[in-house]
This record gives C-alpha cells, structure tokens and sequence, in this order.
C-alpha cells in the first residue's frame, strides 16, 4: 500500500471531522453530549460501515468498529482515541487516532491477513474531561469504572449533570453499566495520537514509541472567607479567601519543581467572590492539575497542599473543601508491544524515539489493567490544545503503518 494513498485518505477524514465544532474559524470545540460530538460519531459510524466494521455504538457515547476474526470470543485487539476536544483546540487531538484505528482496519482487510480474532476501531467519548471537570468517561465506562451516582455527581459550570447531558444526547445513564466489556474480552490496547509537545518536531523524528504515561491528579479547592469592606475591615480582623488560597496556589509550581523528576502542577482556573475591586473575598475556587511518572511525587504534593490549606485557612478562620475530580496513578506500556513497534520502525525505515507522555490519552485508563501500547507522531512547534495545532498528515500515515504491523503479528498469534 503506498504511503501516498494512506495519506490522502487520513488527510480526507480528519478534514471532514474537522468541520464538526461548535466554534467554526476558531479552534475544534467538541465537548461531549452535543449536536457536535454527534455529528461526529455519525460521520465516524459511515467511514467505519464503508470500511466493512460492524458498527455499535454503547450507553456511554463511545463508538466501536469491528473487523470480525475466526473467534470472536477470543480477545480483541482494540485500537483507538477519543472524538471530543477541549474549548478552541484542535483537529488532530485525539481524533486523528480514530482517523489511525479506521485506517488500520482498513490496511489489516488490504492485506488480506488470516484473522484468529476480532480487531475493533474505537471512537471514546469525553476523554479530555473539559465539560464536566473529570475525564476518561467513555474508556472507564468501558471498563465498568463509571456508574449512575458518579453520573449523576458530576456537572458542568452550567449545572447540567452528566446524567442529565446523556438523557438529551439520547443515552440511558441508568443503563451506564452495560457499557462494560466482559473482563479479559480485550487481549491488547493500541493507539496513536499526536505528541502534543515539542520534541519529536525539534529533532526531527518521525514517530515516538512511548513507555509510559504520567499518572494524574485533578481537583477542585474551594476556599471559604467573609466578604466585608475593603476599606473598613482591618488586616487582623479579615477572613480573606484570596489570602488563604494565594499561599497555596504560589507554593505549587515550587513543590512541583523541587521533584526534579517531571513532575507537574498546574492552577488553570480561578474565581474569586463575589468578585468586587473593593470586596474582601468570601469565596475563591481554583483548579489543581498535578502530572508525574512517579505516583510518590503526585502523593507528596496532594499532601503539602492539604497541610498549607490547613494552616492557611487556619491563620484567618477560614476553611476549605476539596473535590477530587481524578485520580490516576501512571502507567507502564506494555514493552512487548513497543519492542515489535521499534522493529516496525526499523523495517519501514521510519525514525522513532522511545519516550513518556506528559499527557494523559485514553490508553491511561486502558493501560491500569489491559495490555497497551501508544504511538506519537510530531506536533509542528510541539503546538496543541490551540486551533493552531498540527500534525503531517503522511506522519499519521506512517504511524498506521506501524500499527497494522503491530495488530497483525496479534491478531495471527
């Protein structure tokens, strides 16, 4: 098969995928349960139809394409990425490893291999957790991790709760639980996505073979003051929700950096209320977002937090809360899968690298319990959650290569 043709028709579906947004000319929003999440799974049911998979489609919004094999009670091979985005992101993020899972079923039905089991293209919803705070909702539904009160616990700022979006989508969310794959129906986990940073792009290297993705935290503090005057309320006599909450939230990048090992932490939202130039506080929330490859970092941090809140609200009688909205811990990639990646690598005469992902993606929560593997390709100035994102659509090519390498060796053993 030549690249050029792969290329051409990756290049057609993600143009086409492309137009479903919420924001046109500004950046890819997909959030999950909207017209736009489902005029994308539409046009993902027709490219899997015509490309020979039974389609079905589960009580969580995912989508599976299935390329049926000898016996279909063995354990699939399952390859696949997210179709939701963030708020003004791009067109590759997590959609163009749908593009790559459909392309591969493609490819392994080209080659005219003997299939020993089924292989299944899958389209996950809500993976980036951008609606509603959380994430992973379609791969852990998959794997039974998700239920009717998580549903219903969780809503978006607009004060929709999950439950509630999934009605309107059309879904059952007391049904949640038939969206579980039996255990041990999934043999191995395949994926492809784009890098999201810089490195690839910087050195030049065609794909990355990744070993191990960062575990992570992510939460929601709510720090509780007294509004009063500005001007009238002594210092000694304030309880201030910006000062409690400023102590924590300066001392986090610090506690992140004194890791030396990656580690990660972010606050990406704040709110302050009521919000008022002459207003003491009565109310501040902000995000916490903390990333690493090694759980007792993320632990150490959670830790320092909660005793800075303590004592920071302590000092002023405040208090606080926290809502944990995930928890993940990292994953170790399946070395035998990325051994007969690299070997692909070499065979096709593709440059690659060996590396971590920063980022979390679907084979994070798959990864916890079922054997995977993730495949980068570069991302042009390492650019990514932003509408001008971008990736070479002959890179996507050569990584479905790899992969069809990859889900053939699996699917003949």
């Amino acid at each position: 098969m030549e690249l050029e043709y792969i290329t051409k028709r990756i290049e057609s579906d993600l143009k086409a995928l492309g137009q479903f947004t919420a924001t046109p000319g500004k950046g890819c929003t997909r959030l999950p349960f909207t017209k736009e999440a489902r005029e994308a799974v539409d046009f993902l049911r027709k490219q899997m139809e015509e490309a020979g998979l039974k389609v079905k489609e589960d009580m969580a919004g995912n989508i599976f394409g299935i390329l049926e094999g000898e016996d279909p009670k063995a354990p699939c091979i399952m390859m696949g990425s997210h179709y939701d985005s963030v708020v003004n992101g791009g067109n590759f993020d997590g959609i163009a490893g749908v593009a790559c899972a459909i392309e591969t079923a493609r490819q392994l039905q080209e080659r005219g291999i003997k299939r020993k089991r089924d292989f299944v293209a899958a389209g996950f919803c809500d993976e980036e957790g951008i609606r509603f705070g959380t994430g992973f909702f379609g791969s852990g539904s998959m794997l039974g991790k998700r239920d009717v009160e998580y549903c219903r616990r969780y809503k978006d700022t607009d004060g929709i709760a999950i439950y509630d979006a999934m009605k309107a989508y059309g879904l059952d969310p007391e049904r949640i639980g038939e969206a579980k794959w039996e255990d041990g129906s999934i043999g191995y986990y395949l994926e492809s996505h784009v890098e999201q940073g810089p490195v690839l792009d910087a050195k030049e290297i065609e794909l990355g073979v990744v070993d191990c993705i960062v575990g992570m935290y992510r939460c929601m503090v709510t720090v509780h003051g007294r509004a009063d005057h500005a001007g009238t309320t002594p210092m000694d006599m304030r309880i201030d929700a910006v000062e409690a909450a400023a102590k924590v939230v300066s001392k986090l990048p610090g506690w992140a950096r004194e890791k030396e090992d990656g580690t990660v932490a972010t606050v990406g939202y704040m709110n302050v209320l009521p919000g008022g130039i002459n207003i003491v506080a009565e109310k501040v929330e902000f995000s916490v977002d903390i990333r690493s490859r090694n759980e007792e970092s993320i632990c150490d941090i959670v830790k320092k937090m909660e005793r800075e809140l303590d004592e920071a609200a302590g000092v002023c009688s405040g208090s606080y809360e926290i809502d944990v909205k995930l928890r993940i811990s990292p994953v170790h990639l399946s070395d035998r899968l990325a051994g007969i990646m690299e070997e692909s690598c070499k065979k096709n005469g593709y440059s690659y690298k060996r590396m971590a992902s920063g980022a979390g993606h679907d084979a994070l929560e798959i990864g916890q319990v079922i054997p995977s593997s993730l495949i980068f390709v570069p991302s042009k100035n390492g650019r990514s959650h932003c509408p001008v994102e971008s990736s070479k659509y002959e890179d996507l090519a050569k990584s479905t290569i790899i992969t069809t390498d990859l889900a053939e060796k699996l699917l003949t053993e």
